[in-house]
């Protein structure tokens, strides 16, 4: 039963968050510069996205969903000028289809992947080789974004098999279709753990950090951006600008983010 309801409340909260959000997948209107960003950079893009609409005379319209589910998108035609990835994987992915300007892809930031649980839990947790996370877990699940498309679940998967804990969990863990999902398991008290970026941790003030995952048991964590190849709107390269400026660099910085691009001065 408990299995059931968190996978009823994982999917509905994530298709909530595509409509509040301004999901993808309906037709989004060409007369701003339109951003496909993933789900966890929802919070700082927002501050930045207002910070930058003097530089660029508009504030763009975002769409946030799983970077899996907005490159699909893209592929399909989706009228996007800019997408966000949370991962190099999925901009590749756009890249070897021709559908990115190649020579306007830049990393822009860095994360970290935390364990979480609800902020009045007892849980105490050292993450390092072999640590019992399933006795952690007792009989409850483990809340993750998608571990086979989702950069945030495949990150997790990626640390919890580094670690040797993978196996022991494997069929524990209750899957969402973005990060933000993954951590409303958790801020609901639907899972008592869950894997998510440090940034989406620090946005919650329902869950709290129990261990932060070693850098060395995954693969970098990078966030590149870049603007599409059907790009329409001329404002797209000022956002791009302004994304790598100081304001932009101290809101991300604020939200928990590492901004590795050089910043770009207006």
């Amino acid at each position: 039963m408990q299995k059931r309801r968190i996978g009823t409340v994982a999917a509905a909260v994530g298709s909530i968050a595509v409509m509040l959000l301004g999901g993808a997948s309906g037709a989004v209107a060409q007369e701003k510069v339109t951003v496909f960003a993933a789900a966890s950079l929802k919070n700082a893009l927002d501050a930045v996205n207002t910070a930058c609409e003097a530089d660029v005379g508009e504030q763009a319209t975002v769409s946030y969903a799983a970077s899996s589910a907005l490159a699909k998108q893209i592929e399909e035609g989706a009228p996007a000028d800019v997408f966000m990835s949370a991962d190099l994987d999925w901009m590749k992915y756009l890249s070897d289809k021709n559908l990115i300007k190649a020579d306007t892809e830049t990393k822009l930031l860095g994360n970290s992947i935390v364990l979480v649980a609800p902020a009045d839990s007892k849980i105490e947790a050292k993450i390092e080789k072999g640590f019992d996370l399933a006795g952690l877990l007792g009989d409850g699940r483990l809340a993750m974004a998608n571990v086979d498309a989702v950069p945030a679940g495949k990150y997790g998967k990626a640390s919890l098999e580094s670690l040797g804990a993978w196996a022991s969990v494997e069929g524990k863990v209750a899957q969402a279709e973005n990060v933000r999902a993954a951590l409303a398991l958790v801020s609901t008290g639907e899972a008592p753990l869950g894997i998510v970026y440090k940034t989406d941790a620090a946005a919650d003030p329902k869950v709290k950090v129990v261990g932060t995952f070693p850098e060395d048991t995954h693969p970098p964590i990078v966030y590149p951006v870049a603007q599409t190849a059907d790009s329409k709107d001329d404002d797209t390269p000022a956002f791009l600008k302004c994304l790598q400026s100081a304001k932009a660099k101290e809101l991300f910085e604020a939200q928990g983010f590492t901004v590795l691009a050089p910043v770009v001065s207006n």
